[in-house]
């Protein structure tokens, strides 16, 4: 991870713990494109009442219509779930960060298997959030993962 990586984590984590401080579930994403937000969003099933508004989903819906994903690098503060893994090998976004894989093990090994380079920085706040989410709102959180 470099400078760059670490700042646009923060800011996932910032969506992630404003989706927290709403009532839903703390996962904020960044797209960006060399060093540069092109968008950031948060998990908004709950606020939306949409079931795929996943953080990854509302940072992509956000960035609009781009030419390329092929430049961009992806910052989420969980391992993305199937539905947003499949988003990003769509895409074709090379590089994904990823703020903790503790609290859910998404699909780091299926990205890396489709040429994606992952990496989990194994973040401490996003960790602490996460728990503190699945401790606070389990039913919430089951209904987020469709278990």
């Amino acid at each position: 991870m470099n400078a760059d990586d670490t700042r646009l984590l923060r800011i996932a984590y910032e969506e992630a713990k404003a989706g927290f401080d709403e009532g839903g579930c703390p996962i904020g994403s960044v797209l960006a494109r060399g060093g540069e937000v092109v968008a950031q969003g948060r998990n908004q099933r709950v606020q939306k009442g949409d079931p795929i508004a996943h953080g990854e989903m509302d940072a992509l819906r956000k960035a609009g219509r781009q030419k390329t994903y092929r430049d961009t690098t992806l910052y989420t503060s969980l391992s993305p779930c199937m539905m947003c893994t499949g988003t990003i090998i769509q895409f074709g976004i090379p590089r994904v960060v990823i703020g903790e894989n503790k609290n859910f093990g998404g699909n780091e090994e299926f990205l890396r298997s489709k040429g994606v380079e992952v990496i989990v920085a194994d973040d401490p706040d996003c960790i602490a959030l996460m728990r503190r989410f699945i401790d606070e709102e389990p039913e919430l959180w089951a209904e987020d993962i469709a278990e």
